[in-house]
């Protein structure tokens, strides 16, 4: 891949990226959130055709121009995202011959299809029936089907995309066994992940994305853990984030012992015993990788989670029960949920609408709707955050995302929360618009509002937070004051490794 360049309204995801791969080759590919690695890998695979990049790449020597999955698919090239695409109401063997099944007269035949996926489940010593529904099985072996589905193809490149996300210690070793066995049969690998004891396990070379460019191709031999780290995170704060000292008040919100379960598979924790508190005019930063459980456990504390939670969870020292949203905002409990336009709001409604959707008996009365102190409400909060819309009346859908995610915000400050939950507050908006929420945090923080962030960038994270604490796999590895918080210390404890504070000081 040479000089790949693809650009998103007001975003450049890569710039100039230039990778390559040989046969029987397993190459790493490590970047924080949103550095463009996933972007990088959907061009390979034919996710975004050939004409909306800039850049070239070829196979064997030969230029591709893909403008479908299936045309990547028919040049060898598969792709395995993190979130699963099996179908779970199918056996493993319909799934594995997917759209390609074998047939007599126009008619699947069934028994040359098992037969061909019970061969190719025992070559990967999978110990898989080809006739199970896929929906019964675990989520390991479920990845491992996947892998199948993919070697299916014939493919001379396999990606995957954190595949042991889900993953016990016995899956994931099942998985390389494969994967090595792969690798000595001449097929390429990519490998995404933030675990970074599995890339030094498995890869060659790594190559590290940082803001959409190749920072350098390495090989593995060459690096360790904190060279990666620095190398991904290697970043200035300051000039964007400047020095902000808060006054903090008594703590407002305080979770013990929070565990919350998978919804799929009730016995599986995807939080693990967390506690933290929050202070009034605090920003607690809330750190991890993907899969960590960042956005579980807010969820779980708003009451929003489809699965079951335990634990404590106290507002101005006083234990409150939350088992829904509503609840929650009794309590005083405000999210900005991190998809603003599937659970923030109401696209096709005007500004209006949304503003007073959770606050709506406050401004507007409990049993009829006063318009005119609807409007009010609404304006004012439009003014506060400075969203450019004509007036109140605007549909909100016609809003750049910026000015949405005002909305958002706008509309839980109305219900005058004491502690407010922002899972990734500026994610999809532009570079003026970040700086307009970073002063508009910092300003709730002085008004001694408690506020706990998540958010994918880093940087954001360590420029607004006054406490910083991390999470890898849903259990807490580490907690930082804004002074401790360092890049190296706060991605080593999202990776997993131990946050001491030596390693914190010797930075």
């Amino acid at each position: 891949m040479r000089s790949i360049t693809k650009e998103f309204p007001g975003v450049k995801a890569l710039d100039s990226v230039n990778l390559d791969l040989y046969g029987g080759e397993f190459h790493a590919l490590v970047g924080e959130n949103g550095a463009g690695k996933s972007t990088l890998m959907k061009i390979l695979s034919g996710v975004y055709p050939y004409g909306v990049y800039e850049g070239e790449f070829a196979i064997d020597g030969d230029l591709q121009q893909f403008h479908s999955i299936s045309e990547a698919k028919r040049a060898g090239i598969a792709i395995i995202f993190q979130e699963l695409s099996l179908v779970k109401e199918l056996s493993v063997g319909e799934n594995i011959f997917l759209g390609r099944e074998p047939s007599r007269f126009g008619v699947i035949d069934r028994n040359e299809l098992y037969h061909r996926s019970a061969a190719l489940l025992r070559d990967l010593n999978m110990e898989i029936d080809p006739t199970s529904e896929v929906g019964n099985l675990g989520i390991g072996q479920q990845q491992l089907v996947e892998i199948a589905k993919a070697l299916a193809q014939e493919a001379k490149i396999l990606v995957l995309d954190e595949p042991t996300a889900a993953l016990t210690d016995a899956e994931v070793k099942t998985l390389f066994d494969i994967l090595e066995r792969l690798k000595a049969r001449g097929v390429g690998m990519i490998y995404i992940s933030h675990k970074l004891e599995e890339v030094f396990r498995m890869s060659d070379r790594i190559t590290v994305l940082r803001d959409g460019n190749a920072v350098g191709t390495y090989p593995t031999s060459e690096l360790d853990k904190d060279r990666v780290i620095a190398l991904m995170v290697g970043r200035e704060v300051g000039d964007i984030f400047p020095e902000v000292t808060h006054q903090f008040g008594e703590v407002v919100f305080e979770v013990n012992n929070l565990t919350v379960f998978d919804p799929d598979h009730p016995d599986k924790k995807i939080v693990d015993n967390l506690s933290f508190s929050v202070r009034k005019g605090e920003v607690l930063g809330i750190a991890g990788l993907m899969g960590a459980g960042r956005s579980e456990s807010l969820m779980a504390m708003f009451g929003a989670w489809r699965g079951s939670y335990s634990g404590d969870i106290l507002v101005d020292g006083r234990r409150v029960h939350i088992n829904s949203p509503k609840s929650a905002i009794a309590s005083g409990i405000g999210f900005v949920t991190e998809d603003r336009k599937r659970f923030g709001l109401i696209l096709d409604q005007t500004i209006q609408d949304n503003s007073t959707l959770a606050c709506l008996e406050k401004v507007s009365g409990r049993f009829v709707t006063h318009r005119s102190r609807e409007k009010a409400a609404a304006k004012k909060a439009m003014e506060k955050l400075k969203v450019k819309a004509n007036s109140p009346m605007t549909v909100t859908g016609t809003l750049s995302g910026g000015n949405q995610q005002k909305v958002v915000l706008g509309k839980w400050l109305l219900t005058k929360p004491k502690v407010l939950f922002l899972d990734e507050p500026t994610r999809g908006i532009d570079v003026g618009a970040k700086q307009e929420i970073y002063s508009e945090i910092n300003s709730l923080a002085e008004d001694e509002l408690a506020i706990v962030m998540i958010s994918s960038e880093l940087p954001e994270v360590l420029g607004l937070s006054d406490r910083v604490i991390v999470l890898h796999e849903g259990r807490k590895t580490g907690e930082f004051t804004r002074k401790e918080a360092k890049p190296e210390a706060v991605m080593a404890a999202a990776t997993g490794q131990t946050a001491d504070r030596e390693f914190v000081s010797g930075l």
